[in-house]
């Protein structure tokens, strides 16, 4: 494949992420796209009922935030194993609007996601304001509206995840219509097993934060990445990137070594989110610090902090996790506990070792320069996000 470097970062902080996502216009066409999509449903909802533009809104402002890793992921998947003779004069791909239709269809998926589990975890706020049940609960309150305003918050918010849900169905399916059938039948397997491997990978996590502790906590830890594997690292990192290369017709070598390469990187995104997720800035974050803590998540940072606390400090840990009504002096003191065991430096560790491997399969891969290039460049920003 080309021989041609490309002028790509190679180390691809914070402030490479617009660059990054933005490279072939992947942000800018995405979004657009998916205002599209959103215009197109308030018309149609609309001719069902007046009241339905609530949950466009509520779906707009879902939507409208986010990186757009997951749509930039696929892009590039598919350019990486786009096969040079069948570009645009310019290097460009003639399939770039359908790719971006697919990054909408994936952005649509998130949004699903990211209602349902917000009301699973009972999530306050989301990307720095009030996820969706809590905003409905609150105009349930504040128009006076009768009945229970918990459950009007969350039925609502399960909804708008329904409908992002079929709305990502149908944009896939149509995004991938032109492209040639044996392409278009494997890419298609791959969204159906995204959809459902997180499915149940959402399942996998809710159970996790339920099932009684043992003393086992290798097992623990064990259910905890498999957690990772199912819910995150699959439809973050690696059904997007198999997905692009798929509609590019990649061999099933080159599908192995991309797959080798998603899976360790998707897990250290992971990780890393679960550093974020206890110790990262509430402004950074959107969410608020502890928050995990709260949530009760048994994440592999807990874990190994379970493994060196003695067994009154491991005891309060287990004590707190999943507690709601946890103050911030209870959160500073776990946050404590966890950093000092050694776990927070242990889980750091861990994220540079699953990047080293992930990218030293992505380097084995037979790719286009420029592809391959963007693709490093994408995990590592995704595993170089600030605390």
């Amino acid at each position: 494949m080309s021989d041609t470097p490309a002028a790509i970062p190679t180390n691809a902080s914070a402030a490479h992420a617009p660059q990054l996502v933005e490279r072939e216009n992947v942000r800018a066409g995405v979004n657009a796209r998916l205002q599209n999509i959103l215009v197109e449903q308030r018309e149609f909802l609309r001719s069902l009922g007046d009241d339905t533009d609530l949950l466009i809104d509520a779906w707009d402002t879902l939507v409208s935030g986010g990186k757009r890793l997951r749509a930039a992921f696929a892009y590039w998947g598919f350019r990486a194993a786009e096969a040079l003779d069948a570009q645009n004069p310019d290097g460009s791909s003639p399939h770039a609007q359908e790719l971006l239709n697919v990054g909408a269809a994936l952005e649509l998926f998130q949004a699903a996601a990211l209602f349902h589990d917000d009301v699973m975890d009972r999530s306050d706020s989301r990307r720095g304001k009030p996820t969706a049940h809590k905003t409905f609960e609150a105009l349930h309150i504040q128009d006076g509206y009768v009945g229970d305003a918990d459950n009007y918050g969350t039925s609502v918010a399960i909804l708008l995840g329904d409908l992002s849900l079929v709305a990502s169905e149908t944009e896939f399916r149509k995004a991938v219509a032109g492209f040639p059938a044996e392409n278009r039948v494997r890419a298609l397997e791959y969204f159906d097993a995204m959809r459902s491997v997180v499915t149940v990978g959402q399942f996998l996590d809710i159970h996790a934060q339920v099932a009684p502790w043992d003393q086992d906590l290798d097992a623990a830890q064990k259910r905890a990445f498999n957690v990772i594997r199912t819910k995150t690292s699959s439809y973050s990192v690696t059904y997007p990137i198999l997905i692009g290369a798929a509609l590019a017709g990649a061999t099933e070598e080159t599908i192995g070594l991309l797959t080798k390469f998603a899976l360790p990187v998707g897990i250290a995104y992971q990780l890393i989110d679960d550093l974020l997720g206890a110790f990262g800035d509430a402004e950074t974050t959107g969410k608020p610090t502890g928050d995990d803590l709260r949530e009760g998540k048994r994440t592999v940072l807990v874990i190994e902090a379970l493994k060196r606390l003695d067994d009154q400090d491991a005891d309060f840990v287990r004590s707190s996790l999943g507690r709601h009504d946890l103050s911030d002096s209870d959160v500073s003191l776990l946050l404590k506990l966890i950093d000092e065991s050694g776990a927070a430096a242990r889980t750091r560790q861990m994220v540079e070792e699953h990047a080293a491997e992930g990218l030293g399969f992505l380097a084995q891969a037979d790719l286009n320069t420029e592809g391959k290039a963007m693709l490093t460049a994408l995990a590592q920003y995704a595993l170089k996000r600030d605390f």
